[in-house]
């Protein structure tokens, strides 16, 4: 049966060093190769660091008041009460919250972030799934209501998601792959049980199972291309046998469940701009579509225990509504009324008559909300923290769009403070590139804006998601600069604001953001103040050679295959690193040495190429994290580290 658990499930250089103290950690990166001669750098724990200064404490104080917001995210439904996950030390664990507002019992210790959270249907346990110092190689794990004994399932050494239950409880199926391999298996278990797990089918590329048949014989399979292209398969479990669904249809789907009269339901961009629900017929193939006049994405959604109604959200220029859909009429109707926010990860209740959700809002960090299918009554599980802040206080932003040359209006969102400016400004670039910055909670954006005075900027420029299929392939391959151009548009925008001061703008990224503040930096440096760099990619060709295995060809379909010549040349020519000697702009390069997607090399490199420029250049690195900090205490000093920059990259008192 289709649930949110599967589509999350679905929505999916290794650790050298792990867990050891950071001068043995440094010590063990020189002899990996990277060039750390003359270097003066210094450690403070698990921290590595260049050109940062000591830190006040009065700038820790008061910035650890927005560090220490707490937000719950719903994960499932369980006897007694919900799953949640929150953090209550360094990092996120799972709590129960026995009935609404009820005290959160915490289940999970460990010191490592542990997701997922899915219950089993027989109300026997959860699985869950953790990896070691950011290094992504999860391991998934059942944890027994009962005993509280916990048993890993899964290989170590492997890759492993997109668990999923069967509908009796007895077993689960998901996806595991190793470092370098590209193609991922489906392996099959009862997770109390390890030594019963074995393959049930041997993939090619990313592929991951989406949802049993609810009698446990077929599972809905589906491969992963690039965003705006997948396929669909299903998989009989006992002969083994794997069946392309619609193989000469070249769209996206995202999940799908194999309904008890054979037909297919699942949400596809197929002859839209959008995605929609649609349901196949299993005998004709003909499409039924639900939701062709919702001219926005449909995101997260779950079907019934009795396949009668569909809730689903609905990704409204970044906000996320609530909707259900009868099956059997196609009726949608509203569902119950929210504050302006996000609603995500809606979940069906077993018995079919609640459903359960997070919600989440500029100004109030994420809660576990649940409401009546009936009724539409809201239950609110859990009540977020504010480190002690009035939440009144906080700023709402802006939704505006800027014109480019190319005649597109780019739609971005301001966080304003309070007064007449003019104000600094930090342009924040999502990652992705096929992300969306939408409008949910933001701790950080609420402290430069209420407490530093500065703008902060959030752009969804050519490539992102959640505009239609062709605004996110606008930056695919040769057009790779266009969502860099778009930068551009939005500092002439910034110049045009008597309450913005176009003399002081930083750009700010991780991961895919931070390739576009170096490439921000070097197409724009004189109309910038200095860029921070997260996790970014500095060049594409070294970047494809060292990021992992298991990745690599999926990042070729989105940015290029560095094998093909004019690809090859393209990259250099957009090269930030074969381009550093334009980068004469303050930079503070910030990274994790386990990171697998990007890999430390990259900051490693680009740190090199740019202290030859004579130019400020701070490097912040964590060796017990990866793609991004996730431990309360490494994020609280980067966010520090962050603020001591901008008070003198922005001149801020």
């Amino acid at each position: 049966m289709m649930n949110s658990r599967s589509l999350l499930a679905a929505a999916s250089a290794a650790a050298l060093v792990l867990g050891i103290h950071a001068d043995d950690a440094y010590a063990a990166m020189s002899e990996a190769g990277a060039d750390v001669a003359g270097a003066e750098r210094t450690t403070k724990g698990n921290l590595v660091m260049e050109g940062v200064p000591a830190i006040p404490a009065e700038i820790s104080e008061r910035r650890r008041q927005y560090s220490n917001f707490r937000g719950h995210n719903f994960r499932d439904w369980t006897d007694g009460g919900v799953l949640i996950g929150t953090r209550f030390a360094e990092v996120t664990q799972i709590h129960k919250v026995a009935k609404p507002l009820g005290m959160r019992e915490q289940i999970t210790f460990y010191d490592e972030p542990v997701g997922g959270g899915s219950a089993d249907p027989d109300g026997g346990g959860f699985v869950f799934t953790k990896d070691t110092g950011g290094d992504e190689y999860f391991q998934g794990y059942y944890y027994q209501n009962e005993t509280g004994e916990v048993t890993q399932f899964t290989e170590p050494g492997t890759r492993n998601s997109s668990i999923v239950w069967n509908d009796d409880g007895s077993q689960v199926i998901w996806t595991s792959t190793s470092a370098d391999d590209p193609d991922y298996d489906l392996y099959i278990a009862d997770p109390a049980d390890p030594k019963s797990a074995k393959v049930a089918h041997e993939g090619e590329g990313l592929v991951f199972p989406v949802d049993f048949s609810a009698d446990g014989k077929m599972v809905t399979v589906q491969q992963y291309i690039s965003i705006t292209k997948s396929r669909l398969f299903t998989l009989n479990i006992k002969t083994g046998e794997f069946k392309e669904f619609n193989p000469d249809d070249d769209v996206a789907y995202f999940g799908a469940s194999l309904l008890a009269d054979g037909d297919i339901l699942t949400v596809t961009d197929k002859d839209a701009e959008f995605r929609n629900l649609v349901r196949y017929d299993a005998e004709t193939g003909a499409p039924k579509v639900y939701t062709d006049s919702i001219e926005w994405d449909v995101s997260s959604w779950d079907l019934s225990p009795d396949e009668e109604t569909v809730v689903f959200t609905v990704n409204e220029g970044g906000l996320g509504a609530i909707r259900l859909l009868d099956l059997d009429t196609g009726v949608i109707r509203q569902g119950p009324k929210l504050p302006v926010g996000i609603a995500s990860g809606v979940t069906f209740s077993p018995d079919g008559k609640d459903v359960g959700f997070t919600f989440n809002s500029a100004t109030s960090p994420s809660d576990a909300w649940s409401f009546n299918v009936e009724t539409l009554d809201l239950t609110r599980w859990t009540a977020a923290e504010t480190g002690g802040l009035n939440a009144g206080n906080f700023i709402e932003p802006e939704l505006f769009t800027y014109p480019n040359k190319d005649g597109h209006d780019i739609p971005a969102f301001i966080y304003r403070p309070e007064g007449r400016g003019p104000f600094p400004v930090v342009v924040s670039i999502h990652g992705g590139p096929e992300g969306q910055a939408r409008p949910g909670f933001s701790s950080t954006y609420q402290y430069w804006a209420s407490e530093l005075g500065v703008a902060v900027v959030v752009p969804n420029v050519r490539g992102s998601s959640g505009y239609g299929k062709t605004y996110v392939a606008l930056d695919n391959g040769l057009n790779r600069k266009k969502s860099v151009e778009d930068i551009g548009a939005l500092l002439d925008w910034i110049d045009a604001q008597r309450n913005l001061d176009d003399d002081r703008v930083l750009v700010f990224g991780g991961s895919y953001g931070g390739y576009m503040v170096l490439a921000s930096m070097i197409d724009y440096g004189e109309r910038l103040a200095g860029g921070i760099n997260i996790v970014g990619v500095s060049d594409f060709k070294t970047f494809l050679k060292n990021t992992k295995g298991y990745r690599r060809d999926l990042r070729r379909a989105e940015y290029g295959d560095e094998r093909d010549p004019e690809i090859s040349a393209f990259f250099d020519e957009i090269s930030p690193l074969l381009n550093a000697d334009k980068i004469n702009k303050p930079i503070f390069i910030i990274q994790g040495y386990n990171d697998p997607r990007v890999p430390y090399t990259e900051s490693e490199q680009i740190l090199e190429a740019v202290k030859k420029n004579d130019t400020t250049a701070w490097f912040l690195m964590a060796m017990d994290e990866g793609h991004g900090f996730r431990k309360k205490s490494n994020r609280d000093f980067q966010a520090d580290a962050q603020t001591m920059f901008l008070k003198e990259i922005l001149d801020l008192e």
